[in-house]
Formats: C-alpha cells, sequence, structure tokens
C-alpha cells in the first residue's frame, strides 16, 4: 500500500527530513517513487527509526535503485568483515569487532572518509545512490557533512559555467589516499586504476547541472597536470563553502540516503581509538536503465 510521504527540508538549498515510514515495509511503486523524485529534489533525504538487518538494507536499495556497487577500494587490502562487499563496513571495528588501533594499516586506509568525496566515482558506472545506515554512534560528536553540488555550479559566473563544458576528469582512490601518505604494493596499485567522468553532470530527472567533484578527482584529462589540477583545487574551494554545506549529526536509526551525481560528502573527525562508530552503506550504480521494479507490482 502507497504512503504519502512528506519532505521538510534542513537547509537552504537542500537536504529534506521525510515523514515516518517503516521503509522495511515500502514495497510498492508509488512510495518507491516518492522517494526518488525526494531525491530528485532534495539531493539527500534522512529518514529516522530506520532498525534495517543488514539484508533488509541490500534488498531496500535493490527495489529502490537496482544494481549494488560492489568493488569498493578496501577490497583491495582486506575482504569484508559483514561478509558481503556490496555492504560498506563504515566503522572503525575489525574483524573481532575491536577498535582498530592507531596505526592500523585499514584505520590509515578510512581515514580518506575525512576527505570531500563522492562514492565509487574511481569506477565506471560510478555510483549513484549511497545509503548510510547508522547502527552505533559514539557519545561524541561524529557527524557527516554534505555539500551540494548543484547549487554550487549554479552560483559559478557564466564565463566559467562555459569553461567547464565538456571537461573530463579522471577518478582514483588510489590518488585520494596517496594525498594522505597512505602506501599501496604494486599489485593494489594495478588493480585501483580509476575512471573518468565529465566535470560537469546533467542529472536526467531534474534536468540539473551539477559539479562532479571529490577527493578522487587526479588530474583533468587534455590540460596541463599544473593547470587541471588548480582548477580542481579551487572548484573544491568553491563548492564546500558554508552557504553550500549541510551537517548531519547521527542518531541509531538513520537511515541518510543520497545521490552521489549532485552531492559531495565527508566524516567529521573524532576520537576513533576510543569510541565506536559503526555505520553500514549500500551503494547502487549509475546505469542507464535501473531495475526498479518492486515485488508488489
Amino acid at each position: 500500500m502507497a504512503v504519502a510521504l512528506t519532505f521538510r527540508r534542513l537547509h537552504p538549498h537542500f537536504v529534506a527530513e521525510v515523514s515516518k515510514v517503516d521503509l522495511r515495509q515500502v514495497h510498492d511503486r508509488e512510495t518507491l517513487a516518492q522517494i526518488r523524485s525526494g531525491v530528485d529534489e532534495y539531493a539527500v533525504l534522512v529518514f529516522r527509526d530506520q532498525p534495517f538487518a543488514d539484508d533488509e538494507q541490500l534488498a531496500f536499495a535493490q527495489e529502490l535503485d537496482g544494481r549494488l556497487h560492489s568493488k569498493t577500494g578496501i577490497s583491495v587490502l582486506r575482504k569484508s568483515r559483514l561478509g558481503n562487499e556490496a555492504l560498506g563496513d563504515i566503522s572503525n571495528l575489525d574483524e573481532d569487532g575491536e577498535i582498530l588501533k592507531g596505526g592500523d594499516r585499514r584505520r590509515m586506509y578510512g581515514l580518506g572518509n575525512r576527505l570531500w568525496h563522492t562514492d565509487a566515482s574511481f569506477q565506471d558506472p560510478p555510483g549513484r545512490y549511497s545509503m548510510l545506515s547508522a547502527k552505533v554512534v559514539p557519545p561524541v560528536e561524529a557527524d557527516t557533512e554534505f555539500a551540494d553540488m548543484r547549487a554550487a555550479y549554479d552560483a559559478l559566473p557564466p564565463e566559467t559555467k562555459a569553461q567547464l563544458e565538456g571537461l573530463r576528469v579522471h577518478h582514483s582512490i588510489a590518488h585520494s589516499r596517496q594525498t594522505l601518505g597512505f602506501e599501496f604494493s604494486p599489485e593494489e596499485q594495478e588493480s585501483l586504476t580509476g575512471a573518468v567522468h565529465p566535470l560537469v553532470r546533467l542529472i536526467p530527472r531534474s534536468h540539473r547541472r551539477s559539479l562532479y567533484l571529490a577527493s578522487h578527482a587526479s588530474r583533468v584529462i587534455d590540460w596541463p597536470v599544473p593547470e587541471g589540477r588548480l582548477l580542481l583545487r579551487d572548484l573544491m574551494e568553491h563548492a564546500t563553502q558554508p552557504e553550500f554545506v549541510y551537517r548531519h549529526s547521527w542518531r541509531v536509526g538513520d537511515l541518510v540516503i543520497w545521490d552521489n551525481r549532485a552531492t559531495m560528502h565527508r566524516a567529521r573527525p573524532f576520537d576513533d581509538t576510543k569510541y565506536r562508530r559503526e555505520l553500514r552503506r549500500v551503494t547502487t550504480l549509475d546505469i542507464e536503465h535501473p531495475a526498479l521494479a518492486s515485488r508488489n507490482s
């Protein structure tokens, strides 16, 4: 049965909190379509009190938006402790559920989540929707910030917009981690070749243009490296000004859905060698014709 959802705006440009609904029970076309329309308009949706089990979160993501991203960057270092590579382990825990030590290589890799990024831009097809579920939240601030890349594009001068049209950028997760001093073995490096995407993306249903940036963005194709890197740096600084940024304070049971084509995000630092933080992320792939059929249609 369809549910009439309402959306309460949390930021002048984007982000909305959605009215009470149990997403585990949402299978009908009408309600799924309302959620997609909400993402089109607000780019980031906040759902409270969503007690997803892992298999339920995976099933909901597939019903909402089709095929799942499973080739995560960290998979070159270790297999997922959760037993499914499509279920991103956004935590500071090891296989035994203990907090990772300060010098642990897995923790050092995870520090890259504190850089502004968009999920799976280092692959082709890249990520479209990400859905992050809060299981354990520390008793200190451990927030996530989001930046509206559509509003950032809209605010650019016309001559800058004209300059950006048609430019392509190489994205590599190895690049973003190496900016933090993380070292990959030759075998790991070989499996992280990256992908090329437009610097400006047109989002199909909303018909809005958006900057497609990330810490993974290594260079502008067909531009000299110094000029390309300066361009990317300046655009990152522009797009992450306070007027374009929303900061989400997590509660246990939160599920946040965002459109990676329209936003960047980053984790804010906290004492991750002292406090447990455990979230699960599922990301769908930006394929042209996603499988949107529902079980009860």
